[in-house]
């Protein structure tokens, strides 16, 4: 019923940037945390960026530091993530997810996140 839903992959030169996006659909849950993450084939889902609803507190990985950027639309109910001077390295399904409860550590883990996107595909080229 309720549906998390990636947009704004796709195949890019090194140095080229992508904006991903994060719909919420079907509709009304918590919201405490949207998160980002990734996959690359045979490896495991790894944290990118989390941002905090209320404030707007943002959380990256040394990975992406300095290069990826999380907003948030309140209105829209949607989460974006800016992608700049992207590498190789990159390349991975990118995941949102949602987290609904409240905890006092930042979370970082996909097992802290209740709801899950399908995932959109990031290819970075040499």
């Amino acid at each position: 019923q309720v549906q998390l839903v990636e947009s704004g992959g796709g195949l890019v030169q090194a140095g080229d940037s992508l904006r991903l996006s994060c719909a919420a659909s079907g509709g009304t849950f918590s919201n405490y945390a949207t998160g980002w993450f990734r996959q690359a084939p045979g490896k495991e889902r790894e944290f990118v960026a989390t941002i905090k609803w209320s404030g707007g507190s943002t959380y990256y990985a040394d990975s992406v530091k300095g290069r990826f950027t999380i907003s948030r639309d309140n209105a829209k109910n949607t989460v974006y993530l800016q992608m700049n001077s992207l590498k190789p390295d990159d390349t991975a399904v990118y995941y949102c997810a949602r987290r609904t409860r409240v905890w006092r550590k930042i979370p970082t883990a996909p097992g802290e996140y209740d709801y899950w996107g399908q995932g959109t595909q990031v290819t970075v080229s040499s």
